[in-house]
């Protein structure tokens, strides 16, 4: 018997369009996610004032986060059949989120990055249609978990500024 050596083509019941379309808009996620993730580690390490050790530990919980986040979302893309995005040459092409240069004030940290974490759940919303038309469940299921971290971050992230 001969050995197969072609691979089989992906058959979840999501046409390759679809998953190309959403493979697209996870792509986008991920350059957030990752951009996010590398500037709440660079504000972990340069945060001083008198809120140091507050913003310092929340910070460091909060890229743990992210840096899981990044391989849910980059797994699903190849899970769908197509590469991950992984350099950041591609994450500047495709985030929403503008990069700081210098070491802002803490409180300015703090504002930063709540609109980090509104830039990643606007993001999530926006491919969620796509998953949704396509009955991708783990699509849509990494999304609304996406969304929830975000917008609960980015919540109490903005408490500390009131």
């Amino acid at each position: 018997m001969a050995k197969e050596k072609a691979v089989p083509k992906i058959d979840i019941g999501i046409a390759k369009e679809q998953r190309k379309a959403i493979a697209e808009g996870l792509s986008r996620l991920l350059a957030d996610e990752y951009t996010l993730y590398l500037k709440t580690h660079n504000f972990h390490w340069n945060v001083t004032g008198p809120m140091f050790n507050t913003l310092h530990l929340m910070f460091e919980t909060q890229y743990n986060e992210s840096a899981l986040a990044v391989d849910a979302v980059a797994e699903r893309i190849r899970a769908l059949g197509f590469p991950a995005p992984g350099t950041y040459k591609q994450y500047a092409a495709l985030s929403s989120i503008e990069e700081t240069d210098g070491v802002p004030e803490a409180m300015h940290m703090v504002r930063l990055l709540v609109k980090g974490h509104e830039a990643c759940a606007k993001t999530a919303r926006g491919v969620f249609p796509a998953a949704d038309a396509a009955g991708d469940e783990p699509t849509a299921d990494l999304l609304t978990q996406r969304m929830q971290v975000h917008e609960k971050t980015a919540w109490m992230l903005r408490s500390l500024l009131e």
